[in-house]
């Protein structure tokens, strides 16, 4: 087992799962203004730093080589955006995946992470029906 490998790949889908909730909190809180969504998508951000934050992380960190990542370029499909609600949607499914990712190697790296990862991806799961319904009233109110 390569624990620099494993410790890369959770590293890069803990800071994509960030990412992609920032995206998606920003989305709310500067183009729709909608406070309770956005404070919903921040708790969420926060609870993941809470799971991860530990001296295991640095370790991630220093395992990490930017330089070598063999999907560190720009690829075709991620310039293929319509709009703002295709770049919500985006994000939430990239923060669905990571957070399976991460769910599933801290299987192997850290059981005590496995419950509570499992947790914020099914808070997620709720919060993107909620988001759902919201663009459904969104889309009828104009």
């Amino acid at each position: 087992m390569d624990k620099k490998g494993i410790l890369r790949v959770l590293d890069a889908n803990f800071n994509r799962a960030k990412e992609g909730l920032r995206v998606v909190e920003d989305i709310f809180r500067y183009l729709f203004e909608d406070d309770k969504l956005r404070k919903k998508v921040r708790r969420l951000r926060h609870a993941l730093d809470f799971v991860v934050k530990e001296n295991f992380f640095k370790e991630a960190i220093l395992s990490r080589d930017s330089n070598k990542d063999l999907g560190k370029n720009v690829d075709v499909l991620e310039l293929r955006r319509k709009n703002c609600l295709d770049i919500l949607y985006v994000n939430l499914q990239r923060v669905k995946e990571s957070l399976r990712v991460l769910e599933e190697f801290f299987k192997i790296v850290s059981l005590k992470k496995v419950n509570n990862i499992k947790k914020i991806r099914y808070k997620l799961y709720d919060l993107e029906r909620e988001i759902t319904q919201w663009r459904t009233s969104l889309r009828n109110f104009r």
